[in-house]
Parts: structure tokens; sequence; C-alpha cells
């Protein structure tokens, strides 16, 4: 693939075994699946799409150039197979051939389960690394810097492809929960980060630096989802540079709310009602029709969908004020608060990102 389209372009469906074949296409073949053991490495380049829009054409398609070669050059060297690469997204795949002097591979496996895993987690380090250097030249010839969110998972798959008619391209196809395993965690990945499964961590953690274990809940599955965030790969001298300061995700909400200040720990009496802009696990964007104290402390009251909780007794402390026109936006992090609202809280956020 020569290039990212400037903005999203979703990738072409897959024929359907009872889809009609157009009368001037020879008939495709049926798909031809072989299970496999596979790692997945998915890509998110943030805001992608909306940044390529704000460049005219020509310097758009300068800087899309830049990042697919660097993208392409990193996935060579470890040997990746690319899936896709469209838009805001991409997929490569482990597994499928694995040449043994790729950097990292074991010759006597040539290609095993570990040594795919490894390969990933070293190329997923390798990509954060490489994205980090082209900022910086982007940042001298003032263009727009892209962050990337990964996840890596591993596991059986059904590889093959339909296709195999004469001057009919075959369509790759892989299927399997490790594809929405993978999918899930770029989704959850914040800018600069790499997220991988409990799978992958136990096949890597012997060569990796890697953080405790979290858990999210995602549609589509009762058991939360089990991640860690890899850091390093020591021997190899890989790290990933930090380019993202929020310890959470945080999602539009725009909730009913109400406020009241505190003053001398009293909770004042009237309750001034706002709308709740965005949240994290942490804090939250308020919409206010008046002002209130940089540093003062608040209590607030609202109601979270999806978890069906009402939030009540709620403190937290002003951190951040925007005016904007007539209204002000007023940044709070929770200072007291419940184990309960902490997990309600935790899951209504993963709940929006997942959804």
């Amino acid at each position: 693939m020569s290039s990212f389209p400037p903005g999203d372009a979703p990738a072409p469906p897959l024929p359907h075994p009872q889809t009609s074949v157009p009368p001037s296409l020879p008939p495709a073949a049926g798909p031809h699946l072989q299970p496999r053991e596979v790692t997945l490495l998915k890509i998110g380049l943030r805001d992608f799409s909306q940044l390529a829009a704000q460049l005219p054409p020509d310097q758009s398609l300068a800087w899309v150039e830049r990042i697919l070669a660097c993208l392409h050059g990193v996935l060579a060297r470890y040997g990746a197979e690319v899936d896709h690469l469209t838009g805001d997204a991409g997929a490569v795949v482990f597994g499928l051939a694995a040449p043994a002097d790729a950097p990292g591979a074991d010759p006597a496996r040539s290609g095993g389960p570990d040594d795919d895993v490894h390969r990933a987690a070293m190329c997923a380090l390798a990509l954060q690394m490489a994205t980090r250097d082209l900022n910086d030249a982007f940042l001298q010839d003032r263009l727009p810097s892209i962050y990337l969110g990964i996840g890596i998972a591993c596991g059986p798959a059904l590889v093959g492809g339909f296709g195999g008619a004469p001057g009919v391209r075959q369509s790759p196809v892989l299927l399997g929960d490790v594809v929405v395993e993978a999918q899930q965690l770029r989704t959850f990945a914040l800018r600069g980060q790499v997220l991988v499964s409990e799978a992958v961590y136990q096949r890597c953690w012997s060569m990796a630096s890697v953080a405790p274990p979290m858990q999210v809940f995602v549609k589509g599955r009762d058991e939360p989802l089990s991640m860690r965030e890899l850091v390093a790969v020591p021997s190899r001298k890989l790290k990933v540079p930090r380019q993202e300061f929020r310890r959470s995700h945080r999602v539009e909400a725009r909730l009913p709310c109400s406020w009241q200040l505190v003053q001398d720990g009293m909770v004042m009496p009237h309750a001034v009602p706002c709308i709740l802009r965005d949240m994290g696990y942490h804090g939250a964007l308020l919409e206010l029709n008046g002002t209130v104290p940089l540093h003062g402390e608040l209590r607030l009251a609202f109601d979270l969908p999806l978890v069906h909780y009402p939030a009540r007794d709620v403190y937290a402390r002003v951190v951040t004020l925007k005016p904007v026109g007539d209204q002000v936006l007023a940044g709070v992090e929770f200072t007291a608060t419940s184990a309960e609202f902490d997990a309600r809280v935790r899951r209504f956020v993963q709940g929006m990102v997942a959804g």
C-alpha cells in the first residue's frame, strides 16, 4: 500500500458467501481457512483523519507518506505481515511467516508462538519510539504530531483468504477471538501506549517490563478483560517514550449535574445546576453558568447511565477554570469518594470507550 488516504477510508468489505458476483468478474473460490496460532498487533492513529483534513492537499500527501514510510520501515524490520493500513487504523500479523533473521527471532523455533509474541512486543515499542522521533521532525517542519495506541493479542485463529480465480486479488481472512481482543486493547490504549493481553504477557514476561494488570469491562463479555501496559524490553534498549500524561480515558458524557460550594467544611445549602461535559476515572469537566473559586471544593450530584448509579455526596476540587462565552468550564478532580463510586465510574467510562 503506497499511502494512507487523507481521511477515513474503510477497508473493502470481505465477500460474503451469499453475495452475488458481478457478471464482469469471474466467480471467486470459497474461503481457504487453516487453524493457526497468531499474534495480532492493532494500531490506532489518534485523530489522524482530523489532522490530515486540516492540511492543504499537497502538504497532507507528503505528511501521510512520511508517516507511512516510518511505520512500514519498523514493521519490515520485525517481520510483520501487514493485514491493512486504512485511515485511522492498521493491523499486522505475526505467525504467518516469520523470517529467522528478524530481530529477536529464535532460529531454533523459527517463528514459533513465543517468538511471534516477542517480535510483536519489540515491534510495538519500536513503533512508539520511531513515532516520537518523527514527531520531533514534524515539530521542526510545523506539521501535526501523530500518536499511536497499540494493542497486542495472541491465540488461535482461522487464517486464509477468499479468491483464487485468475485475475482476482485474494482477500485476507483472519477469524477468532484474538481479533476482537486485539481491537479492544487498541481501543483502550491511550496515546503512545501499548496494551497487551494476559496471554501475551505470559509469553513475554521474562524479556519485557510490563505493568500490573488492570481489569476493564467491554461490550460482549460477561467477565472483565485483563490487560497490561507494555513498558520496555531492556535487553534491546527499547522503551515506550511517555507521550500521554492522563491517568485514564476521558469520555464525553453531557450529564445533568448539580454542585454545592463547600466553605470551611460546611456544605452551602444552595444547589446550582450545571452540565458534566466529560469524565475520567479521577475527575470531570463541568459546564457552569456562573463561576466557582479556583481550588475551591464542591459537592456534586449526578446520575451515571449505563451502570444505573446515582452519584451523591461526591466531593471534588476545582483545578482549572476557562471562560467560554457566557459560560465557564471547570476542571475538577475527585477528592472524597467511595469504593462503590470509583468502581461505577470506571465501569461507566470503560463502557463508553468500548461502545
